[in-house]
Parts: C-alpha cells; sequence; structure tokens
C-alpha cells in the first residue's frame, strides 16, 4: 500500500469524532464516503474500494449487520466499466474468501458476486 494511502486512512478514521465502534458513526464517516463521494470512492487507483473492504472486514465481527449495509455499495459493480469491475470484484472476492466471514457479510456479497 503506497504510504499516501496510510496517510488518507488515517485522516478518515483517526478524527476526534470518529468513534470506530459506534454504527452512526460508522455509518456517517464510511457510509458516506462510498454513497456520495463518488469521485474519491471511484479514484482510479482503487483506493476507494480497498478501503471500505478494509473496514467491512474490521467491523464484520464487531457488527455484522453493519459491515453488511456497507458492502452492499458494492451491489452495482457490474454497471460499471472494466477498470472499475475488476477493482470492485477484487475486493468482493477478498471478502467473501475471508474466513470467519459472516453469515449477513457473506449473504450481500455472494449475491453482489452472483
Amino acid at each position: 500500500m503506497p504510504a499516501e494511502h496510510s496517510g488518507k486512512r488515517a485522516k478518515l478514521t483517526k478524527h476526534l469524532s470518529y468513534e470506530e465502534n459506534n454504527p452512526n458513526k460508522i455509518r456517517a464517516l464510511i457510509g458516506a464516503f462510498s454513497r456520495f463521494n463518488q469521485l474519491r470512492f471511484h479514484a482510479a487507483d482503487g483506493f476507494g474500494y480497498d478501503f471500505l473492504a478494509e473496514q467491512v472486514l474490521r467491523l464484520d465481527p464487531l457488527n455484522p449487520q453493519a459491515a453488511a449495509r456497507l458492502v452492499s455499495v458494492f451491489n452495482n459493480w457490474k454497471k460499471f466499466d472494466e477498470t472499475h469491475k475488476t477493482k470492485m470484484n477484487d475486493q468482493l472476492q477478498r471478502i467473501v474468501k475471508t474466513p470467519k466471514l459472516s453469515g449477513d457479510v457473506f449473504e450481500i456479497v455472494s449475491k453482489a458476486l452472483g
């Protein structure tokens, strides 16, 4: 991972107002980023997809329902151009292959993959 990406992650999740175990804060930050910041979420380097997958996998053992809600952003991945489809598919594969994945997240991801 390039150093610039770890800096972006730190800025997004290390703010004093962010609480990584509070579902409302997670939805407000991660959900808003992935649903409403289309420019950054769909960045050409795939940072947004990687960041979302990382957050889903971090959150899944703590709050599977919140993780499943977040990962549903990938549901329409097949409608994108080949470059974006490939990067989103890579993250979906990463998530679905994770040991001990919750049923909630597994269901959403496996349906998205078709």
